[in-house]
């Protein structure tokens, strides 16, 4: 689902993306929290918003070609999935919306680092 929204995102100017995605994690705060209040459950599976807002931070600098939208899929997923320090101590420390949000975004910044760093040695 957030694929789509990306490249419609990376249409726009890199200021008026980052104030989307500051806005969209903001948002994403208050919606995360009270979905999941509703819920009774933290980070419920079926709350996305997360994942997405994450996504679009793991492609804010790389060009808008599929292999760099795979590419940024693939490595933010691994560091979501597999949550390396900081992250994994975030997601088990820090409650509620914002810590719903802060573990994705960790994710979309070791996944960003990564990505940068290739576009700079290729």
């Amino acid at each position: 689902m957030a694929i789509p929204f990306a490249i419609v995102l990376k249409q726009l100017s890199q200021p008026w993306y980052w104030l989307m995605l500051l806005v969209t994690f903001a948002l994403g705060v208050w919606v995360c929290d009270h979905v999941s209040r509703r819920l009774g459950v933290h980070d419920h599976g079926g709350i996305v918003w997360d994942e997405m807002v994450g996504y679009w931070l793991a492609v804010a600098l790389v060009p808008l070609t599929w292999s760099w939208l795979l590419a940024a899929f693939v490595l933010f997923r691994i560091f979501d999935i597999f949550k390396p320090w900081p992250i994994n101590v975030l997601d088990k420390k820090v409650s509620g919306g914002f810590g719903i949000m802060i573990d994705d975004i960790l994710a979309a910044i070791y996944a960003l680092a990564i990505l940068v760093a290739v576009q700079y040695f290729v």
